[in-house]
C-alpha cells in the first residue's frame, strides 16, 4: 500500500481533497490532506509573512513529524509549485510527484511567470485585508468555482474557499538541486 501527501490548490483546503481521500482509504492506502497556512480552516492564520515558501515548509514538517518516507506527493493547480519546493527540500521522503493539473516550476520561475496569460485574464478580484493582498475570491464569476459547474458541488465548495495570498503567486522559488528534484519519479495528468 502507498501514502500519499496530497496538496491542494489556491484557495481551497485540505478539504477538498477528502472525497479522493475516501477512496484511496478504502483501497488500504495512507493519506494525508493537509491546509496550508492561511487557507481553509487555516485562514485565521494569514499575514504578510504567508507565502510559497511557508506552503512548502508546512509539508515539509507534515512529512517529517509524520515520519512519512517514498511518499506519494500529489499538488493540484498551484499546490504543483508547492510540491515542487518540497521535492527540493525533502527529496529523500519522495517516492513520486503528481502533478495534477498543477504547474511545474522552474527555479526562480515564480506562478506568475508561468501563468501570466491565465492569471491576467482572470477577474481583478484582489484586496488587501490586514496588509495581505489577496485574490481567489469565491464570487459569482465563472472562475470562481474553478471549472466546477455542478450546483451540489458548487454549495459544498462555497462556504470553504478561502481567499488566497498573492504573494505566494509572485514568490519566485530557489531550488538549491533541481536535478535531483527532475530525477524523482513524476506523472503530470492534464
Amino acid at each position: 500500500m502507498a501514502t500519499y501527501v496530497v496538496v491542494h490548490g489556491g484557495g481551497h483546503g485540505g478539504w477538498c481533497d477528502q472525497p479522493l481521500a475516501r477512496i484511496l482509504r478504502s483501497r488500504g492506502h495512507e493519506v494525508y490532506t493537509p491546509t496550508l497556512t492561511g487557507l481553509g480552516e487555516r485562514e485565521h492564520l494569514v499575514g504578510p509573512a504567508v507565502d510559497l515558501d511557508m506552503h512548502v515548509t508546512d509539508i515539509v514538517k507534515v512529512l517529517h513529524f509524520e515520519d512519512l518516507r517514498n511518499v506519494i506527493l500529489v499538488g493540484h493547480s498551484y499546490g504543483g509549485m508547492v510540491i515542487t519546493g518540497v521535492a527540493d527540500r525533502a527529496t529523500d521522503r519522495i517516492g513520486h510527484l503528481v502533478y495534477l493539473d498543477a504547474t511545474t516550476p522552474e527555479n526562480g520561475r515564480s506562478l506568475v511567470d508561468v501563468a501570466r496569460p491565465v492569471l491576467l485574464a482572470a477577474p481583478k478580484q484582489g484586496r488587501t485585508v490586514g496588509g495581505v493582498e489577496r485574490v481567489l475570491y469565491p464570487g459569482r464569476d465563472p472562475m470562481s468555482y474553478h471549472g466546477v459547474t455542478e450546483p451540489e458541488q458548487i454549495e459544498w465548495m462555497k462556504p470553504k474557499l478561502t481567499p488566497h495570498p498573492w504573494k505566494c503567486f509572485e514568490q519566485k522559488p530557489v531550488l538549491e538541486d533541481e536535478a535531483a528534484v527532475r530525477r524523482v519519479p513524476q506523472t503530470h495528468i492534464h
